[in-house]
């Protein structure tokens, strides 16, 4: 009997393979080229995430109190903060930086080159949302709860061009579900050492734990009163599964304040975070109250302007006639050029004056 050959590949799309044994991607970064403009698949999921996370926390900020309106002004802001941070704090990172980046600024804040350190991303974010809540008269907490939604369905699409792009890459491994690139133009062969080579697939993994976030957090959302509580959340388990998704990371070991332990920058930089959100934590359980039903979370305890109250025109009463509106006098005066007397305060005044000179003209008439 004869056998039957098996396909050498699982799933072949040219562009992706899979084994057995490994994950093969094959992908350009760059979609289409228009002069010298390039399109990246990094840049379109930085879209398509900013698209679809305002999606999930456009009825979130809806129930919480936080128009439409309002929530563009904090997205605008929160983007450009988010960039700037993100590729800055990225950038710093960098063994090249004066070499290279100093020598070329240009590259700074090239965002659609790849290379983006979320960390810093938060750490420009969260102030700045604290601030415009607090210039917009809302609860600060609210603002921030509803920003970590946004980043934890943002960041999955990030992720996505991060496993396109070739630029979170693992150790070399022998695992079936190891990723290995091919294109010459991927970040990942840029190294050599790293091409055609079969890695942990690290931005997979990461991809995987911000899919088991968002779905926590979008239950937290439907249940929890206490603003703050959400952005505690995301804020532990960011720096939690950080710290140890970078085991299997690629990147350098660095020493911090002398200690050589073996991490990496975003372990340390986890440790640090650990450490602030404590007393963070303490402060929103000792002042952030659970909202009571019926109430509006983004308002709730947060003083608000006065309404301003509209001043009822005053209105002018003469004897025998009907009352006239003050601004209605004066409109009146002003179309006859300003001659006459206001009617309602002119009158009383010119019937006592022709009351006299009746009287004046019966005393000259001779008997």
């Amino acid at each position: 009997m004869a056998s039957i050959p098996l396909p050498t590949y699982l799933i072949d799309w040219g562009w992706l393979r899979i084994g057995p044994p490994y994950i093969y991607i094959n992908i350009d970064p760059v979609i289409v080229h228009i002069g010298p403009l390039a399109l990246r698949w990094y840049g379109l999921m930085y879209v398509v995430a900013i698209v679809v996370a305002i999606w999930v926390v456009k009825r979130y900020g809806e129930r919480k109190g936080v128009d439409r309106e309002m929530q563009y002004r904090f997205l605008w802001w929160s983007i450009v903060a988010g960039l700037i941070g993100g590729r800055l704090y990225y950038v710093l990172q960098q063994s090249n930086f004066v070499s290279y980046y100093l020598a070329h600024p240009e590259h700074i804040l090239a965002t659609w080159e790849g290379g983006m350190a979320f960390y810093g991303a938060i750490f420009a974010v969260i102030p700045t949302l604290f601030w415009r809540a607090r210039a917009e008269r809302v609860n600060p907490l609210v603002v921030l709860d509803a920003g970590v939604l946004f980043a934890a369905a943002g960041q999955i699409f990030g992720r996505i061009g991060n496993l396109i792009n070739g630029d979170i890459i693992g150790y070399p491994s022998t695992l079936p579900w190891s990723t290995v690139y091919q294109h010459p133009d991927s970040w990942a062969c840029l190294n050599p050492s790293t091409c055609n080579t079969p890695v942990q697939p690290a931005a997979g993994y990461e991809l995987l734990t911000n899919v088991v976030l968002l779905v926590i957090m979008l239950y937290l959302a439907r249940h929890v009163r206490r603003p703050g509580a959400l952005m505690l959340f995301y804020l532990y388990a960011y720096a939690i599964t950080q710290f140890f998704l970078f085991f299997v990371r690629d990147n350098l070991v660095v020493s911090f304040l002398g200690l050589n332990w073996g991490l990496k920058q975003a372990q340390w930089t986890s440790l640090v975070v650990l450490l602030i959100l404590l007393p963070l934590t303490y402060l929103v359980l000792r002042y952030s109250k659970p909202v009571p039903g019926g109430e509006v979370a983004a308002t709730y305890g947060i003083p608000q302007k006065p309404k301003e109250e509209k001043l009822e025109p005053k209105t002018l009463v003469t004897e025998n006639q009907e009352p006239v509106a003050k601004e209605q006098v004066e409109r009146e005066a002003e179309e006859t050029g300003g001659s006459q007397e206001p009617v309602a305060e002119g009158q009383a005044e010119r019937d006592a004056e022709e009351t006299e000179g009746d009287a004046k003209k019966e005393e000259d008439i001779p008997l």
